[in-house]
């Protein structure tokens, strides 16, 4: 479910987008709350070590295998692994209500209960031999968390109805009209402490590596302060916000939304906006991302998929160009499920749509990406990687940047068009001798270097910034 708060200076609309009970979103850009945060703002979160490299996979498991268990997921992890993922993110796994259902099946969103599985999905122990088994694999799990609202029959609505907020008229409502769940109240200090200690039951319980929290903004960022050290005295943790709101990154979370860059995206594949907009953006990041934050990177997840269109709809042929560019930039980037199968239809939401596999076509295209993160540190999360420096083009068509750490160097140049392009690399501060990470190739680039990008075409060089 998404509440999306995002800004950019090329367009002033305004936006609100309800994703998860079907309330659609829209490509726009406003002006953030956040314009005027304090560009030296650094965030105290202490980062996993495991994830200064890592990269993350959205698993919808309803909609993963024919069967939507847990069980029959385990059978893709091997497969994962040797993709190379590194953080699985699974969508809710908890009971769905049943008053005020949306669809035959619901949205994972309105939980019923928090401790318990989804007997759809199978149950506890089979959850917990997943988690065993992923870390076996090398790979960490986090869990979808909604703490902003429940399902209006979950045990709380009558047991503790204070737990609830309440409209004028004394009555509990659901947010946004999202008429299958209902709001919870933050101002009741013993919601507080239970949701915190509903959130402390799978760490310890399950042993999962962290949570990525549904709306987070709609919840009171000092909550998220205090979850964070809580679940912190158990496990190092990972806690992503869905969410791009400057304060949570300072004390709670690792990681928030890159809904900026991801918009921008959509606006360029349409032709509504020049690349030149890619720069400006990460020209301006710091004055909204505390130091040291990371930003997920993503051309679709569950939101953008079901509701807004395929990253093909979106992205035409360029949807491996815009998936090159997110993975390359500095965040983390996100692979959402079927991807690597090229995944070409809209998943129904709230009613069983199994993802079409099919022998997995890109599954070598996500696994050079990744690998690449693992082992260039140039492309590493936070202030474990590099910054993104703009290499000057003759062409408003392509972006071109390089990234540079402890000596390891990435160079990328994309053809953000469905035109082929010549184009001069100007000046020398990326000249240097790579690897031609999707070629095999090795190549000098030199200065003024001069090249011809067809359409859409993506090359990433892996290498040393050499100044030739």
């Amino acid at each position: 479910m998404k509440i999306k708060k995002y800004s950019f200076w090329v367009l002033a609309l305004a936006l609100v987008a309800y994703g998860c009970n079907s309330q659609n979103s829209k490509d726009a850009t406003t002006e953030s709350a956040d314009s005027t945060a304090n560009p030296q703002l650094v965030s105290h979160v202490n980062h996993p070590d495991w994830s200064k490299n890592a990269n993350i996979y959205e698993v919808n498991l309803r909609q993963y295998t024919s069967e939507g268990t847990i069980e029959a997921f385990v059978e893709h992890l091997p497969r994962l692994q040797e993709m190379g993922v590194d953080i699985l993110w699974l969508m809710p796994v908890y009971p769905i209500g049943e008053k005020n259902r949306k669809g035959a099946l619901g949205s994972y969103y309105a939980v019923r209960d928090y401790h318990a599985i989804n007997p759809e999905f199978g149950t506890m122990e089979d959850f917990k031999a997943m988690v065993k088994r992923a870390h076996e694999l090398g790979m960490k799990v986090i869990l979808d968390w909604v703490a902003n609202h429940t399902a209006w029959d979950h045990a709380w609505v009558d047991a503790y109805p204070e737990f609830y907020d309440i409209d004028s008229t004394g009555s509990m409502y659901a947010p946004f009209g999202w008429e299958d769940v209902v709001q919870l109240d933050y101002a009741n200090d013993a919601l507080r402490d239970t949701m915190i200690g509903e959130l402390k039951f799978w760490v310890r319980e399950a042993d999962i590596d962290g949570y990525r929290c549904d709306v987070a903004g709609m919840v009171p960022t000092d909550f998220w302060d205090r979850a964070r050290g809580a679940l912190d005295q158990i496990k190092p943790v990972f806690m992503l916000a869905e969410a791009e709101e400057t304060e949570l990154l300072v004390d709670a979370f690792d990681m928030d939304y890159g809904w900026h860059l991801h918009h921008l995206s959509n606006l360029i594949a349409r032709g509504d906006t020049s690349a030149a907009v890619i720069a400006e953006y990460f020209d301006r990041l710091d004055e909204t991302q505390p130091q040291g934050a990371y930003k997920m990177n993503f051309t679709t997840n569950h939101d953008e998929n079901s509701w807004n269109g395929t990253v093909h709809e979106r992205y035409g042929d360029g949807f491996k160009t815009f998936a090159v560019l997110m993975a390359t930039v500095p965040g983390m980037p996100l692979v959402y499920s079927g991807q690597e199968a090229g995944l070409d239809k809209r998943l129904e939401f709230f009613t069983k749509d199994p993802i079409d596999w099919k022998n997995y076509p890109l599954k070598d295209f996500y696994k050079t990406l990744l690998d690449l993160k693992h082992r260039n540190q140039a492309l590493w999360n936070g202030n474990f990687g590099g910054e993104y420096v703009p290499v000057e083009t003759d062409n408003e068509a392509v972006v071109a940047f390089t990234r540079t750490k402890n000596n390891q160097s990435v160079l990328v140049i994309l053809n953000l068009s469905a035109e082929p392009h010549d184009v001069t690399l100007q000046g020398s501060t990326y000249a240097g001798d790579y690897n031609d990470v999707f070629g095999e190739k090795k190549i000098t680039m030199r200065h003024n270097h001069q090249l011809r990008l067809e359409a859409w075409e993506y090359r990433v060089f892996d290498g040393n910034v050499g100044g030739l």
